[in-house]
């Protein structure tokens, strides 16, 4: 089984970190890319063209769902799955409606996550 490469944005430091540290202790994913600035991490998803990208919404600017469209118009091979702290109906709806494949908790285990990666990954060139 190819490895899925992941690109992780989230603004909020410590838990961007412990995610990369979750994700690279996975033996089918490669962390190709971490920042919790939604430009540089749409800069990263093109430069590195991850078949991942996991997606913190909920953010101090308010532009969340600004990052998640312009990842979408910017990187339509790459799938995104919103990582969220706490579920918002109204958000899920509006992430799913803008091109998000997932809307998960960040509290779900590694296991699971890493599942949910693979599962929604495509094959490289599919869009």
């Amino acid at each position: 089984m190819r490895r899925t490469r992941v690109l992780i944005i989230d603004e909020h430091e410590t838990v961007r970190q412990a995610l990369e540290a979750r994700l690279r202790s996975a033996e089918d994913v490669d962390v190709v890319g971490c920042t919790g600035c939604w430009q540089e991490g749409i800069h990263l998803a093109v430069q590195q063209a991850p078949d991942v990208v996991l997606l913190e919404t909920k953010r101090s600017d308010g532009q969340g769902m600004v990052a998640l469209r312009r990842l979408r118009m910017e990187c339509p091979w790459a799938c995104i799955v919103v990582l969220t702290s706490y579920p918002d109906p109204r958000e899920r709806r509006e992430a799913l409606r803008a091109g998000a494949v997932r809307y998960l908790l960040k509290e779900i285990g590694s296991s699971y996550l890493v599942r949910e990666i693979q599962a929604v990954a495509r094959p490289r060139g599919a869009i």
